[in-house]
Order: C-alpha cells, then sequence, then structure tokens
C-alpha cells in the first residue's frame, strides 16, 4: 500500500485563520436546488434500474410537481400502486428504464397510473447522516 506522509501541526499562533479570507455566498442549498419550494419533495431511489442515468440505489431525488412533463424527462410516478423513477416516453405511453435489463413498460388506459412530478436533481449521499436513517425506520 503505498502511503502519502501528510504532517499536520496543532498550535495557536498570531496568525488569522485561512478561513476568514472566505467571504458567505449568501445563498442556501435550498435556493440553489429548488426551483418550486411549495411542489417540490425529496425521495429515496432504490433499485439499479436508473444507473445508467447517475441515480443509484439510496440517492436523495428532488422531485417537482410543478415542472411540465416533457418527453424523456425522468419522472416520479405511482403506477399500480408502487411508486417508480422511470423515464418516460408519452408518444408511447412506456415507462423505461436507464438499464438494459429492464424491459420497458406500458401504461395501459387501466392502469392505476398517477405521475408524481419531474425529477430535478439527484443528490448521493456518500455517509447517511444518523437522523435520515432513523427517519426512515
Amino acid at each position: 500500500m503505498f502511503v502519502i506522509p501528510i504532517y499536520i501541526e496543532a498550535g495557536i499562533t498570531g496568525f488569522e485563520s485561512p478561513a476568514a479570507q472566505h467571504k458567505e455566498l449568501g445563498l442556501s442549498l435550498d435556493q440553489l436546488l429548488i426551483k418550486h419550494p411549495d411542489a417540490t419533495f425529496i425521495g429515496m431511489a432504490s433499485g439499479q434500474s436508473m444507473q445508467g442515468v447517475g441515480i443509484y440505489d439510496g440517492d436523495l431525488l428532488l422531485v417537482d410537481r410543478a415542472v411540465d412533463v416533457s418527453n424523456g424527462d425522468i419522472v416520479v410516478a405511482s403506477y399500480n400502486g408502487c411508486f417508480v423513477c422511470k423515464i418516460i416516453d408519452k408518444d408511447n405511453r412506456l415507462l423505461l428504464s436507464a438499464s438494459d435489463e429492464f424491459k420497458p413498460v406500458y401504461v395501459a388506459p387501466e392502469d392505476d397510473f398517477c405521475l408524481e412530478g419531474v425529477v430535478t436533481r439527484s443528490i448521493r449521499l456518500h455517509k447517511p447522516c444518523a437522523e435520515f436513517q432513523m427517519r426512515e425506520m
């Protein structure tokens, strides 16, 4: 195993903190990531069917209900009682996975289908916070 030596000194000196030169941007993550706060909810991805578009099991999805759905958008929908995250093909009434391992799903008129919103962002949690894990249970 190759080890990179890093030397760290701890102590108090008369120099200003290196962080003092950085200014706050005055922008929150909410402002940066969410266009319609009253119409946006967060869900958690489950499974491997959307890995081809960079959505992995356990990723957080920002879903906006105020965005008009276009062909090819990644959406969250209720399909026959299950929540799904898929690419929508409105012209052919299909829900598509981003993996060749999963077949397209035709949405028949008799199916119970409700579009919940468009996925506008996905966030990968490299180390989930304890508070979030507690709420999942």
